[in-house]
């Protein structure tokens, strides 16, 4: 069955006086609230099978850290979260550029703004994403919505799509390390902004090996350029020492 989870508004975004979560678990709660990874995360089992809808009015000029602290408080007050904090060593990746270079262009860079000139009206936020699967193109992979951030990705049947429009390769390395849940370093040297998309078919539990396309180590050395190497490190983690089932009352 395909269940959406979506988080909108907070400080950053285009409606940053309510923040609200639909079918959003406690270990997505806790990791936003900690600015976590998953393989950063330790709890039970059922904190990413439960799920809440959340709604939350936002004070103005609530700053981003201001609000990840309240998340904390949040899961605290509501949820009784307690954790303590210890290293863990794990297998870990570097992102770098194949022999040839990158497959890809940095971003059409901004016209400067012309002095005396009226400011521009604010952006409006992206639409709402249309509820059930995404469309899928004639390869199976998912059609992407306009706008919607640097980096997008949307899954469908075991086939992902990634976007990136003027994001970095360290934001870059950031989604790729959620999808590999390992550490993903970026050592490309690239500094600018870049346009590109990704296709690849999932791989793992609950996906079939049989489905049609490239890894998404295949698709990254084809379609872009870049590969990933193996290491290993230290990763801090939160391991969670007691967390409820059940939000207590405000």
């Amino acid at each position: 069955m395909f269940v959406r989870t979506t988080f909108t508004g907070g400080p950053g975004t285009s409606d940053p006086g309510i923040f609200r979560c639909e079918n959003c678990s406690l270990t997505m709660l806790t990791m936003r609230g900690y600015d976590l990874k998953d393989y950063q995360f330790s709890g039970p089992g059922w904190a990413d099978s439960t799920r809440f809808n959340i709604s939350a009015k936002i004070a103005p000029g609530t700053s981003k850290e201001q609000f990840q602290e309240m998340q904390q408080n949040m899961l605290a007050d509501r949820f009784k979260l307690t954790f303590h904090r210890e290293k863990k060593e794990m297998a870990q990746y570097e992102l770098v550029v194949v022999r040839g270079g990158p497959k890809f262009k940095e971003s059409a860079k901004a016209a400067p703004p012309v002095n005396d000139a009226p400011a521009a009206p604010p952006r409006p936020g992206p639409p709402p994403l249309p509820r059930g699967p995404p469309k899928t193109d004639a390869g199976g992979f998912p059609v992407l919505p306009p706008g919607r951030g640097p980096l997008m990705m949307v899954l469908a049947n075991g086939h992902a799509t990634m976007r990136s429009a003027e994001a970095s390769m360290a934001e870059f390395a950031g989604r790729l390390a959620d999808q590999l849940r390992r550490p993903v370093g970026d050592q490309t040297g690239l500094k600018g902004k870049y346009d590109f998309t990704l296709n690849w078919v999932i791989e793992g539990p609950g996906y079939s090996n049989d489905e049609p396309g490239p890894t998404i180590f295949q698709a990254l050395q084809d379609q872009l350029g870049l590969k990933l190497e193996s290491k290993k490190g230290m990763v801090d983690i939160l391991v969670v020492d007691h967390l409820e089932k059940t939000a207590t009352e405000n």
